[in-house]
Parts: C-alpha cells; sequence; structure tokens
C-alpha cells in the first residue's frame, strides 16, 4: 500500500469525544522464503532472499470513547496483537493513522523491558521511563510497585535471579502504577497463579471505576463479554464485525468456525474432534434428560464426552444465555481451577447446583471441551440445548433470585 506518511500522535488536551481512533490502519511483513546466511552467499547472488508481502492488518478503523472497556477479538494470527502493537507504538502501520490522547500503557508482553543484568529496583526506574514516568513520578510510586508486586526482600536481586511469576509480577506493577488514560492489554489476566490473577482483575476493575479507558484483547470470550461494553472483531487482518459486546461475540462464537447445524441442535458444532461431547443438559437423580428445571430446587448439569486419542488436561466449559443472547453465566473447569487430568476414552463432568438461581423463563445452553488454553476446540456445542426454567419459591423478577434479608423498622415518633 502507499499513501499518506502514518501517523501514531498522542495530543495533550481532550479534542474529540474518543480517547483512541484507528483510522484506515494497514501494517505488513516480510515473509522471506530463503536466507541468505553467508555474506560471500549473498555477493555471489547479487540479491536479497526473496519474499512475499504479508497484510497483518488490512483497513482497520475504529473510535474508543473515553472511559470505555473495548475488547479485541479474532483467532490466532488474525492480527489482533499486531493491532496493539500498532496502537502502543512498537509497530508503524505502512498506512493509516492511530491517535490516542492522555498517557497510554501497555500490558502487552510483562517485562519486556526490563534488562536481565540491572535489579529489580534499577529496571522499575528504567521500564517506568521506557513508560513515560519521569524519575520524582517513579520515586513517589516505588514503594507501592514493589508492594504490589510482593517484591521487598528480593528487589535489590539482578532479575535473571528471578523466578518467571515474580518477573511478571513486578512487570504488571510498574505497567499498572502508571496511571494511564488509555490502558492495553494483552491476554495479560490469563498468566500467573491464582493470586497474581486475583490481583490484576482487581487492579483492572479499579481502572475501570476510575473512568479510564482500556482496550482489551483475549481469547477468553466470557470475560471479554463481562468486561467490555464494544468490542473489535478482527479475522485475518480485517474488521468484520463491531458493535455491543454479546452481538458480536455471538457473530463469531457462530460464524468464526466451519461449523454445521445438526438434527436437534439450535446452534452450529465445530471443533477438531480428538474428544467429542456425546451428551449435555439437565439431567434428574437417575441421569435422564431434563428440559424443565425449576428455581431455587437442586439441579445438575451434566456433559459426557470421549477422547478418540490420548489427551492430558482438557478443559469443559458451559455457557448460559438468553434466548436473546445475552450472556447469563459461564464457567469452565479452567476458570473454576478444577483438573480433569488424563483421558484417553469416555468421561463425564457433572456441575452440581444446590439450589438453582435462575428466574423463570427460556434459555440456551452451550457446551465445549477444549485443550487447557481453551484455544483450541476439540468440539463445541453452540446453543446445544434450550431449556424451561419455573419460578416457585419467589416472586423476584429478573433472571437471577438474590438472597436478601429485610429489615423494617417502623416509623419512629417525633419528640
Amino acid at each position: 500500500m502507499v499513501g499518506n506518511r502514518p501517523a501514531i500522535r498522542q495530543t495533550g488536551a481532550r479534542m474529540t469525544d474518543n480517547a483512541v481512533v484507528v483510522d484506515e490502519v494497514w501494517k505488513s511483513f516480510r515473509l522471506y522464503h530463503e536466507k541468505n546466511q553467508y555474506l560471500k552467499a549473498t555477493v555471489l547472488k547479487g540479491r536479497r532472499a526473496a519474499y512475499e508481502e504479508f497484510w497483518a492488518l488490512k483497513g482497520v478503523a475504529f473510535e474508543v470513547p473515553f472511559g470505555q472497556t473495548f475488547g479485541v477479538i479474532g483467532h490466532n494470527g488474525s492480527g489482533k496483537s499486531t493491532l496493539l502493537k500498532c496502537l502502543a507504538g512498537i509497530l508503524r502501520p505502512e498506512q493509516g493513522s492511530i491517535t490516542h490522547e492522555g498517557r497510554l500503557s501497555a500490558l502487552l508482553e510483562l517485562g519486556a523491558g526490563f534488562h536481565q543484568e540491572l535489579t529489580g529496583r534499577e529496571n522499575v526506574y528504567l521500564n517506568g521511563a521506557i513508560l513515560g514516568l519521569t524519575k520524582r513520578d517513579i520515586a513517589k510510586r516505588f514503594d507501592d510497585i514493589v508492594g504490589f508486586a510482593g517484591l521487598e526482600d528480593f528487589i535489590d536481586t539482578p532479575v535473571k535471579n528471578y523466578s518467571s511469576g515474580m518477573f511478571v509480577r513486578l512487570g504488571f506493577a510498574v505497567a499498572a502504577h502508571v496511571e494511564p488514560d488509555v490502558l492495553l492489554i494483552d491476554e495479560v489476566l490469563s498468566v500467573g497463579d491464582e493470586a497474581f490473577q486475583r490481583q490484576c482483575a482487581e487492579k483492572i476493575e479499579q481502572f475501570r471505576r476510575d473512568g479510564r479507558t482500556i482496550v482489551f484483547v483475549s481469547h477468553g470470550l466470557n470475560q471479554v463479554e463481562q468486561l467490555c461494553e464494544r468490542v473489535a472483531w478482527i479475522d485475518h487482518g480485517k474488521l468484520v464485525g463491531l458493535g455491543p459486546a454479546n452481538e458480536v461475540i455471538t457473530q463469531y462464537r457462530g460464524e468464526s468456525h466451519e461449523g454445521t447445524a445438526l438434527d436437534g441442535e439450535l446452534g452450529a458444532r465445530w471443533g477438531s474432534h480428538e474428544a467429542e461431547i456425546t451428551s449435555a443438559g439437565f439431567v434428574d437423580e437417575s441421569g435422564a434428560p431434563l428440559q424443565v428445571v425449576t428455581t431455587l430446587e437442586p439441579a445438575t448439569l451434566r456433559l459426557e464426552y470421549t477422547s478418540t486419542k490420548p489427551l492430558q488436561d482438557v478443559v469443559v466449559g458451559f455457557r448460559i444465555d438468553t434466548v436473546h443472547g445475552q450472556l447469563v453465566w459461564g464457567t469452565s473447569t479452567r476458570l473454576a481451577r478444577k483438573t480433569i487430568g488424563y483421558v484417553n476414552g469416555p468421561g463425564r463432568v457433572d456441575l452440581c447446583v444446590d439450589a438453582l438461581p435462575l428466574l423463570g423463563g427460556q434459555y440456551d445452553l452451550s457446551v465445549s471441551i477444549t485443550d487447557q488454553s481453551e484455544t483450541h476446540e476439540y468440539d463445541h456445542w453452540e446453543r446445544r440445548v434450550r431449556f424451561d426454567v419455573r419460578q416457585f419459591g419467589t416472586n423476584d423478577a429478573g433472571l437471577f433470585h438474590m438472597p436478601v434479608t429485610w429489615r423494617l423498622d417502623s416509623a419512629v415518633p417525633k419528640d
């Protein structure tokens, strides 16, 4: 592509209602098919190694208003991370422009700016400077950064001696304490141990409450749907979907895979079929399928599967939506910190609910079985079962019953 010189620009004051503007961005890379390994070979050939142009982004355009949490979804290799690196200024597009207002911080590859031979203390100052803080700014935040990372006893140790968990915690702590106006996040909430992930999530939620703008890339669609108001779907470098999170994610789930609807199924089914779901839905005490369940009564969701080859640490997921596509609830064995372990043949997962909180109405159940990362789907049944909930024992309105205690005090007479 040729055209006007691309721009990645930060403005000092609010000129529009948008914190981020991506305007027709194109980005390419060279894919080499041969390599001249020696200078002699280069001279004798008299030319460079042959390559072809690969366009990772093709005219992507969208706007993110101030204070909005904006999601970017798509399959592996679709261009999501390339887009975020362009937003962060790490890569420059061949054509188009990117504008953001205020200070920007990127949680892309945590600790990527650290120097292995320097101590944690020295790297905090170095990384903070890279992210736009002055030495005085860093000094003010230093204790908070170290405390957040939990590295008080190791801050003067060279980071080459850190464990991977310590390294990641320090990287997040520095980036999170820049107090950015715009925060870019690429899959960072899926790394580290449980305590670190919870700490990350709490910090991100604080950013949202503070009204900061967040651009969030993740393969975890449930997490994107919970966090984001709007979503962009990128496929092979092109923007193919843009709008409210639940609408775009529903479209992505149904159309981003080569799935087919089978008899008895509401939605499509897709997957690589190393493992296959043989049945899914609510069952009674004898294991017979149930199409109707009751509010506040015990219920069991059962998924049965079989593997066509030995697999390690498969992940089973459940998701319930309204018939209009609104996410109601979702979970997986990975999110619940449950490990299935080694499977080779048939298996079963029961999800037991002591008192079903769903209120009366119709709902759709989607189920999946994936690898440990939840990015490679062995089998996915979208909207596999539609079931009814009868409402007894409560007159609440909405989707969920919420246990409450009423305290009614009579009026206190005036003196």
